[in-house]
């Protein structure tokens, strides 16, 4: 077993609510120049789920499952700020009123500019919840280190869930950490620049047909662990060759220009040490029997 400081992690309680599905209310104009009005962020979405694919939907930026906020009219304020920084991948998430209480679901993730977590529930709790419920997560997982490994860095990540990825260490300060795709640099757009990754999501272009083809990124799936390659996330989003970072898909394709799906960092590291693997079951749906994969 990989060791880390799990027992020096801070878990907080910290309570949200559905946010409803938002939209500017206008035409958006694609990265082709086709002005387009399609469902997008927001909501408690009843038929995506992770394990789903991330392209196809007749939508742009759509966030499966239930996405979640503290105030919708202030996502920028506290506390919603605490919410989105302290909540985790993988931390679960009890609703603790109306019809479906006691349902428990698992943070996916979160999305920059709408200010959601993301958490999946099985469609069944979904039909149950409403728009006034209140969901408490367990957040813990940020300052999570790797004692053996001080040169590969963790943001966003439950401890229970690292145990379950099946990193496997391969000497001299590496690691093999399992991926459905490995991206190019070349194709990280929106988010690139940010000061830190301890919140939010960046982009995945797919404005290119010929990289989307040759990277298979059109495969990408809602929850999938994927590879970004020659981007450095320790202090920001950068490009660094040689680097890797890992980070999990919570957002849909997009039509818009310099967007794609979204990923939420969980490893990093200025050098190669981190060693993406391809395994189709490299998603949390696989990891944690959720989603599509739930029975």
């Amino acid at each position: 077993m990989i060791k880390t400081n799990a027992l020096n992690i801070v878990e907080f309680s910290i309570q949200c609510q559905p946010g409803p599905p938002k939209h500017r209310g206008d035409w958006r104009i694609s990265h082709e120049g086709t002005p387009f009005i399609l469902p997008s962020i927001g909501g408690i979405t009843m038929n995506v789920q992770v394990g789903d694919p991330a392209f196809g939907w007749a939508a742009d930026h759509l966030e499966p499952g239930v996405s979640c906020i503290v105030d919708t009219n202030k996502p920028f304020e506290h506390p919603n700020i605490s919410l989105q920084l302290y909540s985790c991948v993988g931390n679960k998430a009890r609703v603790i009123s109306g019809e479906a209480k006691d349902s428990v679901g698992y943070v996916i993730g979160h999305h920059g500019g709408s200010e959601h977590i993301i958490v999946d529930f099985p469609r069944e709790i979904k039909e149950k919840l409403t728009y006034d419920d209140k969901i408490m997560v367990s957040a813990k997982g940020q300052g999570l280190k790797l004692l053996d490994y001080p040169d590969i860095h963790l943001f966003n990540l439950d401890p229970e869930l690292l145990d379950k990825l099946n990193i496997t260490p391969v000497g001299n300060g590496a690691l093999e950490v399992p991926v459905t795709t490995k991206v190019p640099a070349v194709c990280m757009g929106s988010g690139v620049g940010a000061s830190h990754v301890a919140k939010g999501d960046y982009d995945i272009m797919t404005s290119d047909s010929d990289l989307v083809r040759q990277y298979q990124l059109d495969n990408i799936r809602f929850g999938d662990f994927v590879a970004l390659m020659d981007h450095d996330n320790r202090y920001g989003r950068a490009y660094r060759k040689g680097a890797v970072s890992i980070g999990i898909v919570v957002h849909s394709n997009c039509l818009l220009a310099g967007h794609g799906p979204g990923v939420t960092t969980i490893m990093t590291c200025q050098t190669s040490l981190i060693k993406p693997v391809i395994r189709p079951d490299a998603n949390i749906a696989d990891v944690l029997g959720i989603g599509t994969r739930l029975g």
